[in-house]
């Protein structure tokens, strides 16, 4: 256990950006460099059996991750677990990475708020903006053949209408990466600003 408070680090950003590819290649490193320890918690791992079983006995489709119906009834439960797993993690002095968009998390500041989301009030929150493109974010979709993007490449242009981009200046606490392209004086920052 780290001397510190436990740190919250949060990967998020809409979908085929690549936040959890950044925190699999973050997450060692930032290891190496503090001795700590770091559970990562990725929504889609942690929740993509269960929500494939809900979706499918609500609407008959397992891949469904953007109707209303998904959006309206299991969305906020999904992240409301994913932060209790954190919350119990940090209390036992174990760092958590969290993984997943958050975005109307951000957008209503709640993210960067320890007594918002339940946890310690001392415990340091980074929250890592990743940022890409539509059209490349769609593209990375498209590439990865996801089957749980099938609902969403269907409905792109609802979809696309909830892509919320923070501007820095109403979010100068949000660590915004631009994971277009991979830079590694961009990513040698990253970590340092997550340590």
């Amino acid at each position: 256990m780290s001397a510190s408070a436990p740190r919250l680090i949060v990967f998020a950003g809409h979908a085929g950006t690549g936040k959890s590819t950044l925190a699999r290649i973050a997450i060692p490193r930032l290891h190496a460099a503090t001795g700590e320890s770091f559970c990562m918690l990725d929504k889609d791992t942690v929740y993509g059996a269960f929500s494939s079983k809900v979706m499918g006995l609500l609407t008959g489709d397992p891949d469904d991750r953007d109707s209303p119906t998904y959006l309206e009834n299991l969305r906020d439960q999904e992240y409301s677990g994913l932060l209790d797993i954190a919350r119990e993690n940090i209390a036992l002095g174990v760092n958590v990475v969290l993984v997943g968009p958050f975005s109307r998390e951000v957008k209503s500041r709640r993210m960067f708020d320890a007594r918002a989301l339940g946890m310690p009030e001392d415990t340091p929150i980074r929250v890592v903006w990743v940022a890409l493109d539509e059209a490349e974010a769609k593209r990375r979709i498209v590439a990865r053949g996801d089957h749980r993007d099938r609902y969403k490449l269907e409905h792109w242009d609802e979809y696309r209408k909830r892509r919320f981009d923070p501007n820095p200046v109403e979010f100068p606490e949000l660590i915004r990466y631009d994971n277009t392209h991979r830079d590694p004086a961009r990513f040698e920052a990253l970590l340092a600003a997550l340590r």
